[in-house]
């Protein structure tokens, strides 16, 4: 009897021991309801949802107003307060910003939220609650909530079988991020600040080791000219990239010519053509001449003849040199001169297309018309 007895605790023993590893064995964590989380970038900003995906499982024309509840009501457990639906299956649907956002165009703060839907046919309410960590909509709390915002559900041509989130119509700052399930989808906008993600995303850049180097705050300042976006902050930057007297600031063409066009854009154009003229002397003869075109399609024909004679001046044996002399000349109507130089750089063209075009030049200046 006593060995019956040891070998009866020893058999039950195993089996509590295999009843209690059981379930961890055989169940699908969260029952059937898929876990998944999804993460897209939106300009500079993540954005992650996670979230479990219910089946419709048959119940076709049922998920809608039956399975998901119509607006907010008392589910009988938890706080007992009239809730919205979770956005999903099982604990809380979360929803994560690392930058500040817009969620049709009303400002959220950077962060991690509890997404809520209050569905309605016809304009559906979509939650953004800053208690994340409770269990489905159970203790869902008006109080907690940091946003909600009004859609408009939209008919889905499929039906999608298992719940799920996409990020649908993005561009460089903007996307819908919709819930879809069986017919339907409820979509919100999420606008991002791109400008400002990516100019702070420089600033910080440009106060660490960085910013000690010319071309790094050259690059940084014609990132501003181009986004016309912190043009003063941009002009800080270029004049110490221009500077040789502050650390890592270097004299070039194309740092001092990046603090003209920002002058130029602030509305200061004396000193804009005070800084393209101390640049002048360290550009290549392409950049010059660049230069001079500018000023030519900006109408300055006087400007850019000036440019363009500084050029030859330092390079009067080239080509492009000669055709600068050439534009420059005509476009203040002295056709004569111009076909001079005209005739001077024929020889010197470097191949067949150079010289097809200073050859139609040539013609025009002979007709008395504009070259350029």
């Amino acid at each position: 009897m006593h060995k019956f007895y040891i070998i009866s605790i020893a058999f039950l023993t195993s089996a509590l021991a295999a009843t209690a590893q059981w379930p961890y064995m055989s169940a699908i964590p969260n029952g059937p309801n898929k876990k998944a989380i999804v993460t897209e970038q939106v300009g500079l900003t993540d954005i992650t949802i996670a979230y479990h995906r219910p089946a419709v499982n048959g119940r076709e024309g049922k998920i809608w107003g039956q399975v998901i509840h119509k607006g907010f009501i008392n589910q009988g457990f938890g706080n007992n307060k009239p809730a919205p639906w979770r956005a999903g299956a099982n604990e809380n649907t979360t929803i994560e910003f690392n930058n500040d956002i817009k969620v049709e165009g009303q400002p959220l703060a950077k962060g991690k939220y509890a997404l809520f839907v209050a569905y309605d046919s016809l304009e559906s309410v979509v939650i953004f609650s800053k208690k994340y960590d409770a269990w489905g909509s159970f203790f869902y709390d008006e109080k907690d909530e940091a946003l909600r915002v009004k859609v408009k559900p939209v008919a889905l041509d499929k039906s999608v079988e298992w719940l799920r989130y996409e990020f649908t119509q993005q561009t460089t700052n903007t996307a819908v991020v919709a819930l879809e399930w069986e017919k339907l989808a409820i979509p919100f906008a999420i606008e991002v600040d791109y400008l400002k993600q990516q100019f702070d995303a420089i600033s910080a850049v440009l106060k660490n080791p960085p910013g000690f180097n010319w071309e790094s705050l050259n690059r940084g300042a014609a990132w501003c000219l181009q986004n016309n976006y912190q043009l003063e902050q941009g002009l800080a930057w270029s004049k110490l990239s221009s500077d040789a007297n502050s650390f890592g600031g270097h004299q070039s063409f194309t740092s001092i010519s990046t603090t003209a066009q920002l002058l130029e854009k602030l509305g200061k154009p004396a000193e804009a053509l005070a800084e393209m003229k101390r640049a002048m002397p360290f550009g290549t003869m392409t950049e010059i001449h660049q230069y001079a075109r500018q000023l030519q399609q900006q109408k300055n024909s006087k400007g850019a003849l000036e440019v363009f004679q500084f050029n030859y001046d330092k390079n009067p044996t080239a080509f492009t040199t000669q055709v600068g002399m050439v534009r420059g000349l005509s476009g203040v109507g002295e056709y004569k001169k111009a076909l001079e130089f005209a005739q001077k750089a024929l020889p010197l063209a470097p191949n067949e297309p150079n010289k097809t075009a200073l050859l139609g030049m040539i013609e025009k200046l002979k007709a008395g018309k504009d070259a350029n």
